[in-house]
């Protein structure tokens, strides 16, 4: 799994607390103004999807990959992050 320092949400205690943004169902019956589609079809498009927790083995940051315990080594890698925007904002 890939994912910036900044999408990380320490405060969230597992994905079900995350709520998925539903897109437009044109972006996937439609190219343009043409339907691509039967009219009426029922569609389901995400903005993202979440990876059940137990398939993650590893998750590479900008600061590196971080492994389990993910509590504890993902709060020093948003910790760091942190720390250097701070650093880079002076």
């Amino acid at each position: 799994m890939v994912a910036p320092t900044s999408t990380i949400d320490l405060k969230t205690p597992s994905g079900d607390a995350i709520p998925i943004e539903e897109r437009d169902p044109r972006e996937v019956t439609h190219v343009g103004d043409t339907s691509i589609a039967p009219e009426g079809v029922q569609v389901y498009n995400p903005a993202f999807d979440i990876t059940p927790a137990r398939l993650v083995t590893a998750i590479i940051t900008e600061y590196g990959v971080v492994r389990p315990p993910y509590e504890e080594n993902l709060r020093k890698v948003v910790e760091q992050a942190e720390a250097d925007r701070k650093k880079r904002s002076r």
